[in-house]
């Protein structure tokens, strides 16, 4: 994400919007109440159908609510929802809704362009080996296209879906498939 947004106020005219898109080279503008909070999103197609009469601002123009995004939701979420709702930013808050970035496009492509063995590198060295204390030799890690394969022994269910949640996580990391091999329980008494 971006953590320098621009943003306006509900009371900002059509004018000073049309000039900050310009400005800033950005195709839309994520709008904030006096405490910080996204209460709406005005964009170019909305400057451009909401015709320059005196008077217009952010509050008449924008998209209410604002479609957001938090900023522990992983890239390919926040990929599905941009496509699905047809949006090319998401404004990014905290748990009270304050705006703390914005994610565009080119963010979300960016981080689908890393290469596979980078991918595969950090899942083995940063998640397995430094972040679980587990060898990595135990375990084969395969990554194709972003798509990772996670294969081997890990020695317990509850270990072996902790890994594969952490490399959800991972820059890059399209999908995961557990293909981890898991202890039989024993039978009930």
């Amino acid at each position: 994400m971006t953590t320098h947004v621009v943003a306006v106020g509900p009371d900002a005219s059509y004018r000073e919007m049309a000039g900050l898109l310009r400005a800033h080279r950005v195709s839309g503008l994520p709008v904030v109440d006096a405490e910080g909070i996204v209460v709406g999103v005005v964009s170019e197609t909305d400057l451009l159908t909401g015709r320059p009469a005196a008077g217009r601002t952010a509050a008449d123009l924008m998209t209410r609510p604002a479609v957001t995004t938090d900023s522990d939701e992983l890239v390919s979420s926040v990929a599905r929802l941009m496509s699905r709702r047809k949006l090319r930013r998401v404004p990014v808050v905290d748990r009270q809704g304050h705006l703390i970035g914005i994610v565009c496009r080119s963010d979300v492509l960016r981080v689908f362009s890393r290469p596979d063995e980078d991918i595969r590198r950090e899942i083995t060295q940063d998640v397995i080996l430094d972040g679980f204390f587990t060898d990595p030799e135990r375990l084969t890690v395969t990554v194709k296209d972003g798509i990772v394969t996670l294969a081997g022994a890990p020695g317990s269910v509850v270990l072996g879906r902790n890994i594969a949640d952490q490399v959800r996580h991972v820059e890059g990391v399209v999908a995961v498939r557990d293909r981890f091999t898991y202890p039989l329980a024993a039978p009930a008494s």
